[in-house]
């Protein structure tokens, strides 16, 4: 009866992702055209000014990350909260430390990192908040994102040497990332990311909401709700609330020796 249940269960996901990404396609020339940023691979961080505040605290997220990275071997990898990100990522170089996943907050992660919280939660239309970890000889190939609703941030925090060893190409596009820099793109766009170097790079990652005029901004908000209430991101949450857990009882193990 499992059997059976787990292999309908997986046909549907599979169809309601199938039909899923063909309709948001058809928003994705509208959203485009009515973008009040434009339509580009990289964005100018003057576009955007929350940036300043968040470049101008970059060392209080340092900090914050630094304790987290001290339990780097018990995060989970990319694909142990999203199961969807098997296609990309299998090995266990891609670490993360999530806080928000498409407007659901990680409670207890968040109050690990209090400043970094407060200072995402200012960011306007942030849907999703976690800390991205690659580990030396990380290659996360080309792949688009789902949906161009949304336009993707980065922060760097570790950056190692030498920095022309690592970076991300956004279609034809290069960037490479500078500790306490941002980089806004569009990652409906094909992209990939390495890090050709012998030491761990970290940065924040934060997707969110495409500034639109009404009634775009109605019909973006409307659809990015909707999938956050999708399996794929109910699923995602229960995984990562489960890590919570466990990273939250070997803490207090730490504590205690």
């Amino acid at each position: 009866m499992e059997t059976f249940y787990s292999k309908f269960k997986a046909k549907n996901r599979k169809l309601l992702l199938h039909y899923g990404e063909k309709f948001v396609r058809q928003l994705e020339k509208p959203i485009a055209h009515y973008s009040l940023v434009g339509d580009s691979t990289f964005f100018d961080p003057d576009k955007f000014s929350w940036i300043a505040e968040i470049e101008a605290n970059w060392k209080s997220i340092r900090q914050e990350l630094d304790e987290i990275l001290k339990y780097q071997d018990n995060l989970p990898n990319f694909q142990d909260i999203s199961k969807d990100q098997v296609s990309i990522t299998q090995d266990n170089l891609w670490k993360t430390y999530f806080l928000y996943a498409y407007g659901l907050k990680a409670q207890k992660n968040c109050d690990r990192c209090p400043e970094t919280t407060r200072l995402m939660e200012r960011i306007p239309g942030m849907k999703t908040a976690f800390f991205s970890i690659l580990l030396p000889g990380k290659h996360i190939p080309e792949h688009r994102g789902p949906y161009k609703g949304v336009l993707r941030y980065h922060l760097g925090l570790r950056i190692p040497e030498p920095r022309e060893k690592c970076g991300i190409r956004v279609g034809n596009d290069v960037r490479h990332w500078e500790e306490g820099k941002s980089l806004v793109f569009d990652d409906s766009f094909p992209h990939e990311a390495w890090n050709k170097t012998d030491g761990v790079r970290v940065i924040l990652f934060v997707d969110m909401v495409r500034p639109l005029p009404f009634p775009w901004s109605a019909v973006n908000e409307s659809l990015i709700s909707a999938i956050a209430h999708s399996p794929f991101v109910q699923d995602a949450n229960t995984n990562q609330k489960q890590w919570d857990d466990r990273l939250e009882q070997l803490m207090n193990r730490r504590l205690k020796d």
